[in-house]
């Protein structure tokens, strides 16, 4: 039987949480929350259940971090936000213009969070989210400016999109960025090292760099953590450490839809199983469904093979896509999935892609979604 599940929703307005009944037919919702804000990530710490974390961009107060221990009720600001250090040379110094991605750091370190801004950068705070410090480690590397150069024109602008942890060992760490493509550290982000080989990047003069590469997503197996899948700029891509080359397992999919999007998932038990939601990769800016028919794809082989999972989504006219955070997918069997669309749309699947049901409409642009249990 299913249980009831909670959505956590960042939109270009605000946020909403959504708490559904034990048969996931019925939704309370909460919000908007912070209205007029950019919520760019809305996440709940997995470590004590109760612990909310928002990634805001304010009018009045710019970018910061509100946390949260009463369900959302209320919220206090970070008393130190994510913030660049003075720069010697003020021609290289950086201000936060968001933080876009929250990480909770591993099931060991309680009160431990990381986040990736824009421009590029790596912060963790040690005290639940209250104050957050920069990591010298990547922020100050002596690669930085060639990792993550300034004005790349991208529409959102450079990101540090997202920061994963390896569950066995909270030393082992990974970046995504869309300047450099995917970074990996051992010592717990003190150091770190490209990790792009065989990754496109064919917006450049040499379309396979060391680093330049546009990482969307990255994505480790729960039940095979040296499995990573990754959505790029440039296609989807599997990596099976401790290889540390990449295999474009999205030249497997439908020729007339591409492997361009911006994000995947991964299946929680089995390895094998991971869902994309495929955008027009051509000229078309903002992104779309190709064709305007949105669908999402499923691998149960690793990428050697993809299944169109359209039931329930419009036939046609349906111009939405989705972004990075907003895609995800729960704990149980079957697993549920989860997306939020640019057109303001929460859609669910209750049989791991197979139908899908739209359970909101009418939000505002979705930023993320994040499923968890309901506290």
């Amino acid at each position: 039987m299913p249980e009831p599940v909670q959505l956590l929703i960042g939109a270009r307005k605000g946020a909403w949480i959504y708490r559904s009944d034990a048969a996931r037919q019925r939704w309370d919702v909460q919000g908007p929350i912070f209205l007029g804000h950019i919520v760019s990530h809305l996440v709940l710490d997995p470590r004590d259940g109760r612990t909310l974390l928002m990634a805001a961009s304010t009018g009045h107060l710019g970018p910061t971090i509100f946390r949260s221990t009463d369900d959302g009720k209320t919220w206090t600001e970070a008393a130190q936000p994510p913030a660049f250090g003075k720069a010697a040379d003020p021609e290289q110094g950086r201000a936060v213009d968001r933080t876009f991605w929250l990480e909770p750091g591993h099931a060991d370190e309680p009160g431990v969070w990381w986040a990736g801004t824009s421009p590029p950068g790596l912060f963790v705070s040690r005290d639940g989210g209250a104050t957050w410090d920069g990591v010298a480690g990547f922020n100050d590397n002596p690669k930085y400016y060639d990792w993550c150069p300034p004005d790349t024109g991208t529409p959102d602008g450079a990101l540090l999109n997202q920061v994963r942890i390896d569950p066995r060992d909270p030393s082992h760490m990974y970046v995504a960025t869309s300047t450099g493509g995917v970074f990996e550290s051992r010592d717990q982000a003190a150091s770190w090292a490209p990790l792009n080989r065989n990754v496109e990047a064919n917006f450049l003069p040499d379309p396979y760099p060391e680093y330049g590469q546009d990482a969307h997503y990255i994505a480790l197996s729960p039940a095979r953590p040296d499995r990573i899948y990754q959505q790029n700029h440039c296609g989807i891509y599997r990596l099976d450490k401790p290889s540390d080359e990449w295999l474009r397992i999205g030249k497997a999919m439908p020729p007339e839809i591409g492997d361009i999007g911006f994000t995947i998932i991964a299946h929680p038990r089995e390895p094998d199983t991971a869902w994309v939601f495929p955008m027009d990769g051509t000229e078309v800016w903002p992104r779309t469904s190709p064709g305007g028919r949105p669908a999402v794809y499923r691998t149960r082989d690793g990428g050697r093979s993809w299944e169109r999972q359209d039931v329930g989504f419009p036939a046609e006219q349906g111009w939405f896509t989705v972004k990075r955070q907003a895609f995800c997918a729960d704990e149980g069997a079957p697993v549920s999935l989860y997306l939020g669309t640019t057109g303001g749309e929460l859609w669910m699947s209750e049989d791991e892609g197979a139908t899908w049901r739209q359970i909101a409409a009418h939000l505002p642009e979705i930023y993320s979604v994040v499923a968890t249990p309901v506290p």
